[in-house]
């Protein structure tokens, strides 16, 4: 059997099937691959952001607590958990390669692709798809982005030398249409991969996405699904509107999210028809998986992090469509580290080095939990000993602390208040205990705790390169 791997970069959980928070955003490919998978409703993280969940696909093993101290000298930012793959840790590609599987990777997720980083580790062919975000790829002065600054920024320094967007106005300018984004580029080589490699069975190809994450940036036609009528700054950095921004620009920035949500549907949808189209629909199995998700004003912002451990920003999207097998949806708890052991068991490779666990148990009916309490981590911006908010979630309850101070913790009874919004953390001791000693059987040590992994905030490439024109007298 085949594998086709999709992993979509803060795509929201709750947007795909019907009856969801989001289930109106327009997403009708995806909609329709889950009506023929297995859906998992209680998928999450189990350490996050963007490397850490990538680390536990691909083996198998938990990213938190964070507690190794790797070189990261030349990669940015140094965010607990953001290191390479330890050695000692195998990968699903170096697993199945040796196995003869043929394995690729196509990725514009440029993280995984930084010095001393090494996420292509037994893929016999891998395509890192250029442009996203601060990706350092294009360079050029700032004459050359001034249109495309003005429609997105209030002033031009919010996208000057030094700053994300100014990087990404850079690696963009070059695009003349639809096909020139950066989701189309990441799908149509992933098409071309499995025109290639069509007779290469069995393969694993695993994708990429590096969207929907900021910058909110698709082909304006699909934002306008969202708001036709709109005719102000596209305010593609959503921080970029700042505190004073309009009901109007806030709703269009929303408009933005949605917009890249369905683009990358429409391009995800021209993939699985590729496939189709191979002959290769029934002996494939293919997953959607996401990293995280997002807030979109649900709590009055935008955007994710530990300050927000809320099931719409911990939250992943999996299904599977299997062949083979009927579609279900699954309401028991699984995480990304359950993935790896999931896929080797799907293939009948057997494998006892995971922290995770194989779902297919519960696929086949053999049982109806894995486990009851999932614990999460979510890596904070640290100076010296790592630091991170943790989410212990039960079916009726969510747990939220931080693994160095008890100053910021809060109880959301879920089954009164499942939007959590009232913090119930007084009334509740008992449960507070109980959860919190779950999340110290995880770190090793009572709370609040100490880290083992020691973090520094090294400058990024632009912030460097600001900072020399600076020092030369550069405004």
């Amino acid at each position: 059997m085949n594998v086709v791997t999709i992993v979509l970069d803060t795509f929201r959980a709750d947007i795909i099937g019907p009856g969801k928070k989001l289930s109106w955003v327009q997403t009708p490919n995806l909609d329709a691959l889950a009506a023929r998978s297995v859906v998992f409703e209680n998928a999450f993280g189990e350490g996050q952001p963007t490397l850490q969940v990538r680390r536990a696909f691909f083996t198998g093993c938990r990213s938190f607590p964070f507690v190794y101290n790797f070189d990261r000298r030349g990669h940015w930012h140094h965010q607990p958990g953001w290191h390479k793959i330890p050695p000692e840790q195998d990968t699903l590609a170096e697993i199945l390669g040796a196995r003869g599987y043929c394995t690729g990777l196509v990725a514009d997720v440029y993280h995984m692709f930084k010095p001393s980083l090494n996420y292509t580790r037994g893929f016999a062919s891998y395509e890192f798809i250029r442009g996203q975000e601060s990706d350092n790829w294009k360079s050029g002065s700032p004459d050359l982005i001034e249109a495309l600054v003005r429609r997105h920024v209030r002033h031009p320094d919010d996208a000057g030398p030094g700053t994300g967007l100014y990087q990404y106005f850079q690696n963009q300018r070059f695009r003349q249409g639809e096909d020139d984004y950066q989701t189309a580029r990441v799908f149509r080589a992933a098409e071309d991969w499995l025109a290639d490699n069509a007779r290469n069975t069995p393969f694993l190809l695993w994708i990429e996405a590096f969207d929907p994450h900021e910058p909110w940036d698709p082909p304006p036609r699909y934002a306008d699904l969202y708001g036709p009528d709109y005719d102000g700054l596209d305010f593609i950095g959503p921080g970029n509107a700042g505190p004073d921004a309009t009901a109007e620009e806030r709703d269009r920035i929303k408009a933005l999210y949605f917009g890249e949500v369905t683009f990358l549907d429409d391009r995800i949808g021209r993939l699985l028809n590729k496939l189709d189209a191979l002959g290769l629909k029934e002996d494939t199995a293919v997953l959607v998986l996401s990293d995280h998700g997002t807030q979109v004003l649900d709590h009055g912002h935008f955007g994710k992090g530990g300050g927000n451990m809320r099931a719409y920003n911990t939250g992943i999207v999996w299904q599977m469509r299997l062949p083979g097998v009927a579609p279900a949806r699954i309401s028991a708890f699984v995480q990304s580290h359950d993935v790896m052991p999931t896929i080797l068991d799907l293939l009948e490779v057997p494998y006892s080095r995971a922290d995770g666990a194989s779902v297919m148990p519960l696929v086949r009916g053999e049982t109806n939990a894995l486990r009851d309490t999932i614990v999460i981590g979510w890596a904070l911006h640290s100076e010296g000993n790592a630091q991170a908010a943790v989410s212990a979630r039960q079916a009726k309850w969510n747990y939220v602390t931080r693994t160095h101070t008890d100053d910021k913790h809060a109880l959301f009874d879920l089954a009164s208040d499942p939007d959590e919004n009232k913090n119930v953390v007084d009334a509740h001791p008992d449960v507070v205990a109980a959860l919190r000693r779950e999340i110290e059987a995880v770190i090793g040590q009572p709370l609040p705790a100490r880290l083992n992994e020691v973090c520094d905030q090294g400058p990024t490439p632009g912030c460097v390169y600001l900072q020399a024109r600076r020092r030369h007298g550069a405004p």
